[in-house]
């Protein structure tokens, strides 16, 4: 079967979208300490102090940082006992991203909409209050243990939420150019991949636009199975991963091995100039993925005329795609804890609107050396 793709989004009917959503609105990672975790984004990805909630805002169970860059946001969550679902979240998964929450204009028609398709309810629509307006939270379970929050803050003027102080900090490293979420892949179970795209079609709307089999994203070694959901508008999109049979243990398998389940397996970033980005993210100590230098010997022959001078595309090992709108320019950082399990993406986009096909051979190849690595291909 050859990589398929569906009718664009931009064609999709809005009017008919009983989901609508203007974006991804932050992404919360449960981790096993949220004050060194926000630190590290801070000091790695250039991101600001936003927002506190914990003890000292009556909050007894957690405590959570925000922080933000541009129109990315993350919550960092940590659990302040052990005996709790936070607790039980990072024991068994260790570090990871437990929300997706997502931007809508009405939280409880999104509710109302996904829960009557067959969604299970994870938070009925609940209101937050405080003197600066409301904030309107509800959600919905997707893969694993992952959730989708639907928010609704259109009356609300406040930093970030009811219930958060603002977070002032003398240590606020500057940017590093990224901007917001352009994509979030999960990675789900031996034949989940099906299922979980009926959940994103029937209960939130979303669309099957691109399609990769085994054939596109193997090696000799491993393969696995994609499928990218898009919502109407195109604003949100998810990628589904599921492995598929080859001769080692794919990437997919070890994601599934250490997190112990389905999850987010990384966020792409996106940036207006990923030289820059991520030259500076380098500087700050982010490790990214060793490309073979031969894949830059054919690489124009292959993506054709790009703005950018190859040379330091190719030190840094920043890959090249190109489709039909245009071409992308992205790069994979290694895992960002000790367990092989998330990881970012870096990404510019000159107009394509895929997922970098092209890139697959030589991305694999270079997860495999360092899955070799941890005796874990």
């Amino acid at each position: 079967m050859q990589t398929t793709t569906e009718r664009p989004q931009t064609e999709v009917n809005n009017e008919a979208d009983f989901l609508p959503l203007q974006g991804t609105d932050y992404v919360e990672f449960y981790v096993g300490n949220a004050k060194q975790a926000a630190h590290y984004y801070k000091t790695a990805f250039g991101f600001q102090s936003l927002a506190y909630s914990g003890p000292e805002t009556g909050l007894k169970d957690r405590a959570s940082y925000v922080i933000r860059q541009n129109k990315l946001t993350f919550m960092l969550t940590t659990p302040l006992r052990p005996d709790n679902p936070i607790a039980d979240h990072i024991y068994k998964h260790g570090d990871g991203v437990k929300v997706l929450a997502l931007k809508v204009e009405d939280a409880t028609s999104a509710w109302n909409e996904t829960t009557t398709r067959g969604g299970q309810s994870y938070l009925e629509p609940t209101t937050l209050q405080d003197e600066n307006g409301r904030v309107v939270m509800s959600g919905i379970h997707t893969y694993g243990d992952t959730v989708h929050l639907f928010v609704e803050r259109g009356d609300y003027n406040g930093v970030f939420m009811p219930g958060f102080h603002q977070l002032e900090s003398n240590y606020n490293p500057p940017e590093t150019g990224l901007l917001y979420v352009d994509h979030c892949v999960g990675n789900v179970g031996w034949n989940q991949m099906n299922p979980r795209v009926k959940f994103y079609e029937d209960v939130m709307g979303f669309r099957n636009i691109l399609t990769f089999d085994d054939n596109d994203i193997s090696t000799e070694y491993s393969a696995l199975m994609s499928k990218v959901m898009s919502n109407g508008n195109g604003f949100v999109k998810f990628p589904i991963n599921e492995p598929a049979e080859g001769k080692k243990k794919s990437q997919v398998e070890e994601y599934l091995d250490f997190y112990a389940g389905e999850g987010v397996q990384h966020c792409a970033l996106a940036t207006n100039d990923i030289v820059k980005t991520v030259r500076d993210l380098q500087s700050r100590g982010v490790e990214f993925l060793k490309i073979p230098s031969s894949y830059y010997a054919t690489v124009l022959d292959r993506v054709g005329h790009i703005d950018e001078d190859l040379e330091p595309l190719q030190q840094l090992g920043i890959l090249i795609d190109r489709d039909e709108e245009g071409y992308l320019l992205q790069i994979f950082s290694k895992p960002v804890e000790d367990r092989p399990t998330l990881f970012f993406e870096i990404i510019q986009r000159k107009g394509a609107k895929s997922f970098g096909k092209g890139n697959f051979k030589a991305l694999f190849e270079a997860l495999e050396k360092e899955q070799d690595a941890r005796g874990n291909l």
